[in-house]
């Protein structure tokens, strides 16, 4: 009896050189439009209940959302909270073979919203090769692999600008929230107990790479204040970011090993070096 498996090869041999085959579609925007924006988190739309990622665009202040994949938002919330894990994922495979090719993921472009579905590329940059190379995605893959990598990302003007509505609900308990470089959660009584944080309320930081690490935060840190205002919760810290007026800094208290600080960041998108500072929560 001739098993599943071997039925199914020749029909899979088969789509792979018709996909070969297919002509490449061309990107749904001008490269040179392009804008920078930041993965903040991801959750879900209380609405449709479907997951979403959340997109920080320092320019306007706007926090923009992007439909994904159950299974990439549950590959991004992995990423986002350093959860080691004994074999790799899916896509931290992709990560790795990158790499092993002498190989790098540069961008991820969400380039066009066609009836409701997003279309991305993956820019990889070969060794020897001048100019990267363009593969087409679905964008909730790219930003599971942006998380992994440090690769830009960059949307097209209409993404910004599709209004779509969305209501933002926390992905459970253990919300995180990455801005300006800063990934932080909500600072809980065993984690609080365990750094022998401060008893005043903010938001910890689990990791801080950029601009924000190189002033000296790092993970450990009890965000105060943002501007001024007491962030709660990870998306308020979020949110007093994204209110911040166009071309001023955003100003940040924080108590770290027993004292209180304080920095000015940029609002822009920050660019990371190969430097890491995670906390295990």
């Amino acid at each position: 009896m001739i098993s599943r498996h071997r039925l199914l090869l020749p029909v899979l041999l088969l789509l792979l050189f018709v996909a070969a085959d297919a002509p490449a579609r061309e990107m749904a925007t001008d490269p040179d439009r392009l804008l920078p924006v930041e993965l903040a988190t991801v959750g879900m739309d209380a609405g449709s209940g479907a997951p979403i990622a959340l997109l920080r665009h320092p320019e306007s202040g706007e926090v923009v959302p992007i439909v994904i994949g159950t299974d990439q938002a549950r590959a991004i919330l992995l990423a986002m909270h350093e959860v080691p894990l004994s074999r790799p994922q899916t896509h931290d495979l992709i990560i790795d073979l990158l790499e092993r090719l002498d190989a790098r993921l540069e961008r991820v472009i969400v380039d066009g919203l066609e009836n409701g579905t997003y279309l991305g590329w993956l820019e990889v940059r070969v060794a020897g090769e001048a100019e990267p190379r363009r593969i087409d995605t679905r964008p909730s893959d790219g930003l599971a692999l942006a998380v992994r990598s440090d690769a830009a990302i960059h949307v097209a003007p209409e993404i910004l600008e599709a209004d779509v509505p969305f209501d933002y609900t926390p992905p459970g308990e253990d919300e995180v929230v990455t801005a300006l470089g800063i990934t932080v959660v909500e600072a809980r009584e065993d984690l609080r107990e365990a750094l022998q944080l401060p008893d005043e309320q903010g938001v910890l930081v689990s990791r801080a790479r950029g601009r924000a690490a190189n002033a000296g935060l790092r993970s450990g840190a009890l965000i105060l204040e943002v501007n001024g205002q007491t962030p709660a919760t990870p998306m308020d810290f979020l949110a007093a970011v994204s209110a911040t007026d166009d071309g001023e800094e955003v100003r940040i208290r924080y108590w770290l090993d027993g004292a209180t600080h304080t920095l000015t960041l940029p609002t822009d998108v920050p660019e990371f070096e190969e430097s890491d500072d995670a906390l295990a929560v």
